[in-house]
């Protein structure tokens, strides 16, 4: 028998297999423009944990690659197929499994979406309060497997600080978990970090056990606009202080492609920053005061929650008004909030110097920005020109301070980046905890660790 029999035979005749030549390559990529992808060997669209555990035991054995999948909404390849891989497809396993209102945590299986569950603990006034960008349509399996982050971070920080436990298979097969759903537990060496961020290259997540919070008040907007991004940053440490739930910037390239697309009333504006406070309007008010006596043309805030949808609207439309304009090609970088003026500066530069659209956005109470790099659809040079300024983008925020990836991963299209950031001394460090939960280099291999 070839492999493909033996495979469909170890997993059973209720196994989803797909092997089919024209539907493989949905399933062989995420969402990012510039990541390569391989043809994979198969899909299992995995139902249960037992199935993940035969499929990983079946590769092991015969050295198959090993490529988790959930929604496929990365931006870094980090789902990306290698030649003669096996994919598990985790969106299938989206049971909500417990909801302790007690105790404040749930159980949830990893293709559960992000938006679902925060939507099913609403009901009982909780909240699940990790809120990447894509929390509509990402699992949170894949939240967990890249570390994701959001709009919330600032004050509720990244997926990482709300992951209790986890269930995964190891890759020979094995089920262990790792984790405790207790807030606190200092018995063993804390290796569930380890996985949260790992892209899939230590283990396969089968269950994940989140904290859940009192829901928030709804939240007051502020939003104040600058006739500069230098001008604006002078403000953040001080809204920071405030402890917002939200700190947004938006530059003034991508204000015009909004104003563009559904003009709002920003045109000739130099920056917009976007508040929010879960706690008090009187911060919102102490907000005003504060941008104002930093130079801001003008700052309004209001409590009505269709004001504040509508307030909010602007950032919201970033991403789509820039990819209105051509191929979109996304950056995550993470710089100190004191060099966000400095970094948006030399960006401006290298858009000047490629000739290519680059409009930014991001969280500016915690530095995360997201340069994100126009181009035309089919212009090859000028694609050539869009990976180079992203990756020109990396080295300015490493050269500050700052990090290669606030949130979206590093899958393959920031590998090198890595070594720039590291020491060949943590670099090896990593390869050998790689080797210990991997040893024969199954799972996700040529992602997130050089």
């Amino acid at each position: 028998m070839g492999v493909i029999e033996d495979f469909s035979q170890a997993l059973g005749a209720n196994a989803t297999i797909i092997t089919d030549s024209s539907v493989l390559p949905s399933y062989a990529r995420d969402q990012s423009q510039i990541a390569k992808s391989g043809n994979p060997l198969a899909v299992l669209i995995a139902k249960n944990e037992s199935e993940i555990s035969k499929a990983v035991k079946f590769a092991f054995e015969r050295e198959i690659p090993i490529v988790a999948r959930g929604a496929g909404s990365g931006l870094t390849g980090g789902a990306n197929a290698v030649d003669g891989a096996i994919i598990i497809s985790l969106e299938k396993m989206s049971k909500i499994l417990e909801i302790d209102k007690v105790n404040l945590i749930a159980r949830v299986e990893p293709g559960v979406i992000n938006q679902e569950l925060d939507d099913e603990v609403a009901k009982l006034d909780l909240a699940y309060l990790p809120d990447p960008a894509s929390r509509e349509w990402s699992t949170i399996g894949g939240n967990v497997a890249t570390n994701a982050g959001g709009m919330c971070c600032v004050k509720y920080g990244v997926t990482s600080h709300h992951v209790r436990a986890i269930r995964m298979v190891t890759s020979d097969g094995t089920v262990i978990v790792l984790g405790s759903p207790l807030k606190k537990s200092v018995t063993n060496l804390d290796l569930l970090h380890l996985v949260i961020g790992s892209e899939g290259t230590l283990g396969i997540i089968t269950e994940v056990t989140v904290g859940l919070a009192i829901r928030p008040k709804p939240a007051t907007t502020l939003i104040a606009t600058f006739e500069s991004i230098d001008r604006a940053m002078l403000c953040i440490p001080e809204l920071v202080a405030l402890k917002p739930s939200m700190l947004e910037v938006i530059d003034a390239t991508t204000l015009r492609a909004v104003e563009e697309w559904k003009p709002m009333g920003y045109a000739g504006v130099g920056t917009v920053l976007l508040m929010q406070s879960d706690e008090s309007d009187d911060l919102c008010a102490q907000a005003v005061q504060v941008a104002e006596r930093y130079g801001a043309i003008d700052a309004i805030y209001s409590d009505d929650p269709k004001d504040s949808a509508s307030l909010i609207q602007v950032r919201k439309l970033a991403y789509s008004a820039l990819e209105r304009k051509g191929v979109a090609l996304l950056d995550d970088v993470c710089v100190p909030i004191s060099k966000i003026s400095r970094f948006v500066t030399e960006v401006e530069q290298i858009a000047k110097q490629s000739n290519l659209l680059i409009g930014i956005f991001g969280h500016a109470g915690d530095g995360n920005m997201h340069p994100t790099i126009v181009y035309d659809h089919g212009d090859k040079q000028a694609e050539e020109r869009a990976v180079k300024a992203f990756n020109d983008i990396i080295n300015i925020a490493q050269d500050i301070g700052g990090t290669a990836s606030g949130e979206h991963g590093i899958g393959s299209i920031k590998l090198h980046s890595v070594s720039r950031e590291n020491s060949e001394k943590v670099l090896d460090l990593q390869r050998e905890i790689k080797k210990v939960f991997d040893p024969k280099g199954i799972l996700n291999p040529g992602k997130k660790i050089p």
